[in-house]
């Protein structure tokens, strides 16, 4: 059985047994009426800095909206909390949209809006190498994270876009558990780790591990995480769509015109456990590699490029159709009005 069928059958089991929740209002005295959005995010990172920045600094609240945000801890389980009404938007990577839209279901969810660019992964091995090359992971054991997920696919192109053959040339272990790999590889497994921020920089800080490059730049420009909802909520509720995407846009923009240490800064009460000079560590090296998307406008060019990555690491037999995938008049509605 294909990763990709097992994935699905996780994501429809889950919208089983998910709970119808919808848009719901909330109101305090003396204060302006919000509409609650419940969005199921795929992890809490670093790594979705311009959305916390859109949270923080208020532009859901001034748009008449307020998040109610879920650690989904998953592509599989955002999609089925999607697919069940639970949640009313999803935020993880369109790999999960397309795995739906394969399986013929009627009212697959459709992407509205797009976050980052690149994948947001660092290689970490265990001695600093200011020289590193991707031929160094010959003969060496690297630990991917989930097989059939978009940072386990991408590592994987960037091997074999640089010659090496994975289970041939370089092992692959995905045997450990996403959230369980920067602890295995402390302990002494593998000699190479892709780990997100800012856990990376943290290990970097207490000597156990050092950056060696980065994923996201190797691999190119992918949609990596997006955006999406059901077609059904899209047409009954196109202002809370539209109200929403033009706050992550506004996100977006105030990110790309300001410096590591003011995103830092901002986005510091959505990761109050993390030291603010870690902070600006992680949202430089992220700004330096061009990780998130200027406008949440999805190219289609790189949406294929997803699918070429995703066909290469065996988990797609039939490429979808962007624009069946993909709804961009939100977003382009969204920098058209705001200029």
């Amino acid at each position: 059985m294909k990763k990709s069928g097992r994935i699905l059958a996780l994501i429809l089991a889950g919208a089983l047994t998910g709970a119808l929740a919808g848009c719901s209002s909330t109101q305090k005295e003396g204060e302006k009426k919000l509409q609650t959005i419940n969005v199921s995010e795929v992890t809490h990172s670093v790594f979705y800095a311009p959305q916390y920045v859109a949270i923080n600094k208020g532009f859901f609240e001034k748009r008449g909206l307020k998040l109610e945000l879920t650690d989904g801890q998953g592509a599989d389980k955002v999609m089925a909390a999607v697919l069940s009404g639970s949640m009313d938007i999803g935020f993880a990577g369109p790999e999960s949209t397309i795995y739906v839209y394969n399986e013929g279901r009627q009212d697959y969810p459709k992407v509205f809006a797009q976050l980052t660019q690149r994948d947001g992964s660092f290689l970490v091995g265990r001695e600093k190498d200011d020289s590193f090359t991707w031929d160094k992971l010959r003969d060496k054991v690297v630990l991917p994270g989930r097989k059939g997920g978009v940072p386990y696919m991408a590592l994987e192109y960037v091997i074999k876009q640089n010659g090496l053959v994975p289970g041939e040339t370089v092992t692959l272990d995905d045997s450990i558990q996403f959230a369980l790999m920067a602890g295995a590889f402390t302990a002494g497994t593998g000699d190479y780790v892709t780990i997100f921020e800012p856990t990376a920089t943290e290990m970097e800080k207490q000597g156990k591990g050092y950056i060696v490059a980065s994923v996201g730049e190797e691999a190119g420009e992918i949609p990596y995480t997006a955006y999406f909802t059901s077609q059904s909520y899209m047409q009954e509720h196109p202002d809370v769509v539209q109200s929403f995407t033009d706050a992550i846009y506004e996100g977006q923009q105030w990110v790309s015109t300001h410096t590591a240490k003011e995103i830092a800064e901002v986005i510091h009460p959505s990761f109050s456990d993390t030291d603010l000079d870690v902070l600006e560590t992680v949202v430089q090296r992220y700004l330096d590699i061009g990780a998130w998307s200027e406008t949440p406008v999805m190219k289609e060019e790189s949406f294929q490029r997803l699918q070429t990555v995703m066909e290469s690491a065996g988990e797609l037999n039939q490429k979808a159709d962007f624009d069946k995938i993909v709804d961009n008049s939100f977003a382009q509605k969204a920098v058209e009005s705001a200029k």
